[in-house]
């Protein structure tokens, strides 16, 4: 059995605290690694040595840094196979799900090469007699990314992109269930020029997240994962002082005009609602078509396609639309809503839980499910599901159907199939969600926007990647400049003076 480790100071260090936690392969439920958990004093050691590289790394100029970005990219394309391999044997995803998922971290890597530009500051030449006024933008120092199971190389990609162009040293603890690709990926950032410190892996569970949010040299926390933790760590870490960043649980709606393709629509929800079994943020996990009609034909379209769907584990190949999901206790779970579902009166009209796959008894798969006839009032619809489960709500009207995306608590993505221009943009415009889809159904933003939701998906003021992601990362300072040339005799003691 593999014995993982963390990643300071540039090399693989073993875990003192004497505790580990298990690494399944979720397609035979066998235990295939041992994950270090760090406990406070290595964290806290960690941390201390990436304050001292950091002081260099934020000294660099830009240009260096996006450098190190630049041939970052390079390597993890040449590694992409290697990756994704990993990726999904910890996981479970399928292979082309785990490129997709290094793919769309990789490009923010790729924004981050701009960071030159994006890094400038302003400047107003003679703001008064002889003054000139410009303002920088310097790194906070060491801030620390806190990344969940379901993207164990996109949201680390999009934590350690940013946070390193912007010259910080970065503490990342990734999620112990599928540890192995953010080492790999630091192996990589250090190949690509990285200083060894400047960026920590350190693997752990709550022991190590509470000294992070405790540990007084971290300025900055970024978090990815469900909203009762994020609710946590926000409280937690602006209680400290911190900056923090976090970003919680989904339930995301997709509206179904009378008017909408509905072939499109439906293939769009087998996609949305299924793919990575359900596990994404940006799952569409309730559709809401408009009308009886509307419905029923919705509906007629999709059982065929979701009886269809191929379960099995990655090395299927082609052959396979997802995987498993990612631990036992996950499995359970989602089988207890479905069942809640059933107790609560919903239509169960497509039924995945007595799915088994030959050969695979032990592995942790969940056969599709597909809910009709669902009430706002129902577990299945107001909780995060986090699996292969869709739920049709049905709505008698546009105004019914977009106040339920409007009164739920998460607010994270959303999106609208029609072909009325009118209906998109009121959609568009009223909706109170972060990240909206209008017959696209994951809206999830290129790198060169910005990621996050609304309501009790996201906290805090500043999104993941594009811009926002540059401002988070560092602080503005603002410079008022007058040389001895331009003094005029006599002290000034108010503003006036600069007139």
């Amino acid at each position: 059995m593999e014995e993982l480790s963390h990643w300071i100071d540039g090399k693989r260090v073993a875990g003192t605290s004497g505790r580990f936690a298990d690494v399944y392969n979720p397609a035979t439920g066998d235990v295939q690694a041992r994950v270090p958990l760090a406990s406070k004093a290595e964290l806290d050691d960690a941390v201390a040595r990436a304050a001292q590289a950091q002081i260099a790394w934020g000294a660099t100029n830009p240009q260096k840094r996006a450098r190190v970005m630049m041939a970052a990219v390079a390597l993890i394309n040449r590694d992409m196979d290697k990756l994704a391999e990993k990726l999904s044997s910890e996981h479970g995803k399928t292979f082309v799900d785990a490129k997709g998922d290094i793919q769309r971290g990789l490009e923010v890597i790729e924004y981050c090469i701009g960071a030159p530009q994006l890094l400038k500051g302003e400047f107003t030449d003679s703001a008064g007699p002889g003054i000139d006024m410009y303002s920088m933008r310097q790194p906070l120092g060491v801030v620390a990314g806190i990344t969940p199971f379901n993207f164990p190389a996109m949201i680390p990609l999009w934590k350690m992109g940013p946070a390193l162009a912007c010259g910080n040293a970065m503490i990342l603890k990734p999620s112990e269930r599928d540890p192995s690709v953010p080492l790999m990926l630091a192996e990589i950032f250090k190949e690509a020029g990285l200083p060894d410190g400047v960026l920590q892996v350190v693997n752990g569970d709550k022991d190590a997240v509470d000294a992070i949010l405790d540990n007084e040299t971290v300025q900055a926390v970024g978090f990815v994962g469900s909203t009762p933790i994020a609710q946590y760590i926000y409280a937690r870490g602006c209680a400290n002082g911190k900056r923090v960043q976090c970003f919680g649980g989904a339930k995301n709606h997709m509206i179904i005009m009378p008017d909408a393709d509905m072939d499109q629509a439906a293939d769009a929800l087998i996609g949305a609602g299924y793919g990575a079994a359900g596990e994404r943020c940006m799952a569409i996990s309730v559709a809401v078509p408009v009308g009886e009609g509307t419905s029923d034909a919705l509906r007629e379209r999709l059982v065929p396609k979701i009886e269809a769907l191929k379960v099995g584990p990655w090395t299927a190949g082609d052959d396979v639309d997802y995987g498993p999901v990612v631990t036992a206790a996950a499995k359970e779970n989602i089988l207890r809503l479905v069942q809640t579902g059933v107790d609560q009166g919903a239509e169960l009209v497509v039924d995945g839980r007595d799915f088994k796959l030959q050969g695979y008894e032990n592995g942790f798969f969940v056969g599709p499910h597909l809910f009709d006839h669902v009430t706002t009032d129902m577990d299945i619809y107001r909780q995060e599901i986090f699996g292969p489960v869709l739920s049709m709500v049905r709505a008698k009207t546009y105004d019914e159907a977009i106040g339920m995306a409007m009164d739920h608590e998460y607010g994270n993505g959303t999106a609208i199939f029609t072909r009325d221009g009118d209906t998109a943009r009121d959609f568009a415009h009223r909706i109170n969600i972060g990240m909206v889809g209008i017959n696209v159904p994951i809206p999830v933003p290129l790198a060169y926007h910005t990621f996050g939701g609304w309501k009790k998906s996201g906290f805090g003021d500043l999104n993941q990647h594009g811009p926002d992601a540059f401002k988070f990362y560092t602080r503005t300072k603002t410079v008022t400049s007058r040389w001895p040339s331009g003094i005029k005799e006599g002290a000034a003691f108010n503003f006036k003076a600069m007139d």
